[in-house]
């Protein structure tokens, strides 16, 4: 089985203490661990930063993805937390909609495949990266904007905010026992 994992900085495996864009070892990355656990074949397409593709250029280079991936056998996708960083007053029914068109034209282009899992991130906590209680209630909200969402579109969904994720201290970034726990949990739903 090919699993297609496409995220942000969580599944990118962006270590908080690396000023420079670093990453967690490959064995500590959720992505690997899912791997060595069920034995699938998992492409990590995590991009620091990344927010849900919107702009004509991100679209062109999701195609690229999808198009250079080959057979994909399912796709996982969690982002969003980025958005509700980089929009100072994005709300989790915004980021959703950015959501559901980004979605509409992957099942538009046929480049969903049968097994697609939609993801909502833990919801963040105070730290550096997040400026305002309103971000930290908007990435609470989420969870069930994006339950609605995988509904309407018949696709798997997940709510990792349920899955007591261990966050670094800067409250955003999966710690190595977060990295773990995404895993354990990723690979039950799967199984």
């Amino acid at each position: 089985m090919r699993l297609l994992c496409l995220g942000d900085s969580n599944t990118y495996g962006y270590d908080p203490r690396s000023y420079l864009g670093g990453r967690y070892p490959e064995e500590v990355r959720w992505t690997a661990l899912l791997g060595r656990q069920t034995g699938w074949e998992l492409l990590n397409e995590g991009e620091n930063g990344r927010e849900i593709p919107h702009t004509p250029t991100q679209l062109r280079e999701m195609d690229a993805l999808f198009a250079c991936s080959g057979q994909i056998d399912s796709l996982v996708i969690m982002l969003g937390s980025n958005d509700l960083l980089q929009i100072p007053q994005a709300t989790a029914e915004g980021v959703t909609e950015r959501m559901e068109r980004f979605l509409t034209r992957l099942l538009d282009r046929g480049q969903l495949p049968t097994v697609t899992v939609l993801i909502a991130p833990p919801a963040m906590k105070p730290g550096p990266w997040i400026s305002g209680e309103h971000q930290l209630y908007q990435s609470t909200r989420l969870g069930e904007c994006y339950q609605a969402l995988a509904r309407r579109l018949n696709l798997s969904f997940a709510d990792a905010g349920m899955w007591n994720i261990d966050l670094a201290f800067d409250g955003l970034h999966f710690s190595p026992a977060g990295h773990q726990t995404f895993a354990l949990c990723l690979a039950e739903l799967l199984s």
